[in-house]
Order: structure tokens, then sequence, then C-alpha cells
């Protein structure tokens, strides 16, 4: 990892670039361990997401990210390896070695925090996708694990699919309040549990 002056500087240019605002509603930050599972329109929401979290939490999060992208070019690979410790998952080599539900539980331990994206891949930004199931199979080992849900508000356009640059335009990241996986819940019903209360951030 960068000195932590650098990676401060780093997120305050992301937050800046994005015109991030932030909205913790029924929910405040903490260094608990958590999971931050959010809508999923643009590469940047990761970063913009991260960025946005105290220091103090920010240290102790790392993004779930697709390898393939984030390890391709000198810019992409350091800002997931170097700042902000990204966990890359590599999907072609997951299938045939490990679950990446397995592979995520190693990695975090007992004090790392998450960002997660359960649609799986980037929408349009219009409607939220449906969850896949890694957001459920991960609280079933890790019942224990608070998970806050989260709507990033404009990455779409701020970023737009094939675009390089970003575009300057506010964007709003809305924190919402814990929610768990009950006992005995069915993946189903979990999974529109989790999605609804990202849908209600985007209306709040």
């Amino acid at each position: 990892m960068e000195t932590t002056i650098t990676i401060n500087v780093l997120a305050l240019i992301a937050r800046v670039l994005s015109g991030a605002s932030v909205r913790w509603v029924d929910c405040q930050p903490d260094t608990c361990q958590r999971v931050y599972f959010a809508n999923h329109t643009s590469h940047l929401d990761a970063i913009v997401l991260w960025s946005t979290l105290p220091q103090d939490v920010r240290a102790k999060t790392r993004p779930v990210a697709a390898k393939e992208y984030w390890t391709a070019g000198p810019i992409r690979r350091y800002l997931s390896t170097k700042v902000s410790n990204a966990i890359l998952i590599d999907r072609q080599e997951i299938k045939v070695h490990q679950s990446p539900v397995d592979l995520i539980i190693r990695e975090i331990g007992q004090e790392s925090s998450l960002i997660m994206f359960p649609e799986g891949g980037r929408s349009s930004g219009i409607e939220i996708g449906e969850f896949k199931s890694g957001l459920y199979y991960l609280c079933k080992k890790r019942p224990d694990l608070e998970l806050i849900p989260v709507h990033i508000d404009n990455m779409n356009r701020i970023l737009p699919r094939g675009q390089v640059l970003p575009v300057p335009l506010l964007s709003c990241i809305t924190f919402g309040p814990p929610i768990w996986l009950e006992t005995g819940e069915p993946k189903n019903d979990f999974l529109r549990r989790a999605r609804q209360a990202v849908v209600q951030l985007k209306e709040a």
C-alpha cells in the first residue's frame, strides 16, 4: 500500500472529479466489519464509493473488482493494488480453482470491510438489476457481517460506457441502515430484500 498521505490525496481527487456528495440515512460511519453493497453503473463506482468513506473506515475497506479490467494498464493497476487494495477476482481462474466467496472470506479475515456490487455487472442506471447470489452465499458463511446498502446516483453519466475520461457532473452516494441475513431466510427472499434496501435509498 502507498503512504496514507498519497492515498488521502487520491481519494480527494476522486471525490472532486465525481462531485460526490454523501448522505448517511439512519446509519453512521463505523470501523466495524461491514459489507457495503451498491448498485453498479460505472467503472468509477468502486473508487468513488471507497473515496467517500472517512479515512479510518477507508483504510479497512477493500473493493471487490474484476481483475481483467483493473489490471489492464498502469493507472488502473496502481489504483486497484496500491491505493484501494482491492480484492481482484479473476473470473476465469475462479471457475476452475475456487469460489469467489471463499477467496473473499480469506482475504477479509476478521477485520477488513468490503465494497460489493451484487448486480454482477454494470446496469443502465435507470433500473437496478436483479442481485446475483454471491452476497447471499457470503452472508451464509459470515452471518455476523453488517450489510450496508448504498445507492450511487449519476455515476453512469460521469463515466458512460465506452468512455475513458470522466465528464464533470455531480453525483450522490447514499448509505442506508444496516441489514443482516436472517436465520433460515431463503436466498431469493434475502436478495429481493437487499435489492429493495438499495432501491429505497434511490427514492429517499
